[in-house]
């Protein structure tokens, strides 16, 4: 057969549903042979676009989500969403055009080392030299891409190679189980669970994986410690529950950390050095007892005394078989912490002023959305509200990136949730920096007939950086810009736009977006004014206090 044909039934035999992306002249023969397939194509308007798209799916189901580009600049462009799979460990396999390399008559034009461009991205790159060897690359580049830890993968095709002739086959995937706990480690952490006298749980974004909600949750009903989770951990236990103590959404001095540093033993769940530390280590202060797939990356702030290294979801579910609960544990100081944070956390979050507060557009978000619906989060200092305000109950629920933390990728993330899960409310929730960085996309939605709201959160500059920027003391300068009209904007494209006018109307626009299938758009003025104040301030004078 075709080799373009072979590498298509390669990804269908490896369960590929969709393939994001733009396709160039290097790809016509894929483009036909996925014409032919069970794959469906969703035509993006921007490869970052599309890389994000694939990234996201990979994060939802665990599969490996697939990309497409042409040679040079449509390579060029999932640099960024190549290191936001990689970072966020999200199964991901980038599929770009080239040239012929047998024989071609047009010099260097567009031509650049795509290969050697992706090796510090990615996890595997590799150039396909031959039709037959398709099977056995495509095999290999999934099977990273999905293995602990997930991540981004490579595979450039050539236009002569996808159009040469090959007897080879598609290879079946084998199951592979992953490597347990050693007994002797799982008693140790019993032990020392067991010893402390105020034990913690910590879920970080290595946890969020599947399997791994159920056995935590297992964990925490039959022992009653309480829990923190980092940003990319939100959702894996349910955070409605009363062991929740909060996320740690700054980087020190919130109420959360507090109970950090009272703990004298920190289980550390599912670890990820790309989040910022949660916490850092003293010599001869407390303990530290991690468990993750693999073992700690040692650093100055991290270097547990005990680890428990293999399948996460295991080893808790072994620890909590044989645990038993102690008359001895101590709690107390953690509730009052966290009654100070909750009470802290409804300042505002009622509030009718205007342009909104975003402790208020956090608790309408909430009020509307129901368990399992999701919201995917660009980047900028609203995420930092959402961290704190918005509780999840379930996994990837709140699709958020404290990896790369790339602006941009709030839209696509939405719309790749909405393929995976079309029966669920999927809202984006994007700054107007973020939101224009990806807008054209609101036209692949449009399209693809989609039902996604989207919440532009408008404030007509980088609030991010402003916040920064006062807490430096030094003057609002080279952060504003000016917006197009975004309910136009929306129309222009055949979504449909809404505008707030004042805070008591946010709820009931989202409520009449939910009832009424469409792309829908809402523009949100927000008051930033108050973040150096709270976020800098106010919360690490009010919880040093307690």
């Amino acid at each position: 057969m075709k080799a373009s044909d072979l590498f298509v039934q390669a990804l269908e035999k490896e369960g590929v549903e969709f393939i994001f992306g733009i396709p160039g002249e290097e790809n016509l023969d894929l483009l036909e042979s996925i014409r032919k397939s069970s794959i469906r194509l969703i035509l993006t308007r921007h490869e970052q676009a599309a890389g994000f798209m694939a990234a996201t799916y990979g994060r939802l189901t665990g599969k490996a989500g697939v990309c497409l580009s042409t040679l040079g600049p449509g390579a060029t462009n999932f640099v960024t969403a190549a290191a936001y799979a990689q970072l966020g460990a999200m199964p991901m396999l980038m599929i770009t055009g080239q040239k012929p390399i047998k024989s071609s008559k047009q010099g260097h034009f567009q031509i650049i080392d795509v290969v050697d461009m992706m090796q510090p991205l990615t996890k595997f790159t590799h150039q396909i030299v031959s039709g037959d060897n398709i099977p056995s690359k495509i095999r290999e580049a999934i099977r990273r891409s999905e293995e602990e830890r997930p991540g981004a993968v490579h595979l450039e095709i050539p236009e002569d190679i996808a159009a040469e002739q090959t007897n080879a086959k598609p290879l079946t995937a084998g199951k592979v189980r992953r490597p347990i706990a050693e007994t002797k480690s799982i008693h140790q952490a019993i032990a020392a669970i067991e010893h402390a006298k105020h034990p913690i749980l910590l879920i970080g974004a290595g946890a969020n994986r599947k399997l791994t909600s159920k056995t935590l949750n297992a964990f925490i009903t039959k022992t009653g410690i309480p829990f923190v989770t980092t940003q990319m951990g939100k959702g894996v236990a349910d955070e409605t529950r009363p062991e929740y103590l909060g996320t740690t959404a700054l980087s020190s001095g919130d109420f959360v950390h507090r109970t950090l540093e009272e703990a004298d033993l920190i289980i550390n769940v599912g670890h990820d050095v790309i989040e910022k530390p949660p916490f850092f280590m003293k010599e001869n202060g407390q303990e530290v007892l991690h468990i993750n797939f693999f073992s700690a990356e040692v650093d100055p702030v991290y270097f547990p005394q005990i680890e428990v290294v293999g399948d996460i979801a295991n080893s808790i579910w072994q620890i909590t078989e044989s645990i038993s609960n102690q008359t001895h544990w101590d709690f107390n100081y953690f509730k009052t912490v966290n009654k100070h944070l909750e009470e802290h956390l409804q300042e505002d979050a009622h509030s009718d002023a205007f342009p909104m507060k975003p402790q208020r557009i956090v608790t309408d978000v909430r009020s509307v959305v129901e368990e399992k619906g999701i919201i995917a989060l660009d980047n900028g200092v609203y995420k930092i509200w959402f961290a704190r305000n918005y509780k999840a109950s379930f996994s990837n629920t709140v699709l958020l990136d404290n990896a790369l933390a790339t602006m941009g990728a709030g839209l696509p993330s939405a719309m790749a949730a909405h393929l995976v899960h079309p029966d669920r409310t999927v809202i984006s929730i994007c700054g107007d920096g973020g939101f224009m960085m990806n807008s054209q996309e609101l036209e692949t939605a449009v399209r693809l007939n989609m039902h996604i709201i989207i919440v532009i959160l408008r404030d007509d500059g980088y609030g991010m950086i402003k916040w920064k920027q006062a807490h430096m003391e030094f003057d609002d300068y080279g952060l504003d810009y000016g917006n197009p009209d975004f309910v136009k904007y929306a129309e222009s494209y055949g979504a449909k736009g809404h505008r707030v006018h004042a805070a008591n109307e946010f709820v009931d626009i989202i409520e009449a977006c939910k009832k009424d299938h469409a792309v829908h758009l809402i523009d949100v003025p927000v008051d930033y004014s108050d973040n150096d104040r709270i976020l800098n301030h106010e919360i690490k004078q009010l919880s040093a206090k307690i």
